[in-house]
């Protein structure tokens, strides 16, 4: 199983979900609200000084999903190239894959 972080200015929230939504219809997410920190591309607080927040996407996805997945962003990415929207992929288990705990 892959997990997928998508870190993203909220500019380009919707752009994402549509993006992903076009390659997998049924696939499940969770987004993370108001996400804060400091990046490459400045930082984001969400108060006066530093307005921006962005938003974080979680999906758990089969390894073939997770290729589609990386296509959505690298989409949205080339279509807005001044926005920050970062990707990272990983293999997990899950407890139901461990043989032992």
């Amino acid at each position: 199983m892959i997990r997928t972080e998508i870190y993203a200015n909220r500019s380009v929230e919707e752009d994402i979900v549509e993006s992903l939504s076009g390659l997998l219809p049924d696939l499940s997410y969770s987004i993370v609200e108001g996400v804060k920190g400091k990046g490459k591309a400045g930082i984001r607080h969400g108060t006066a000084i530093w307005p921006e927040v962005n938003v974080l996407y979680i999906i758990y996805s089969e390894e073939k999903d997770a290729a589609l997945i990386l296509q959505a962003v690298q989409d949205v990415k080339s279509a807005f190239p001044k926005e920050g929207v970062k990707l990272i992929q990983y293999e997990v288990r899950t407890l139901e894959e461990r043989s032992t705990i």
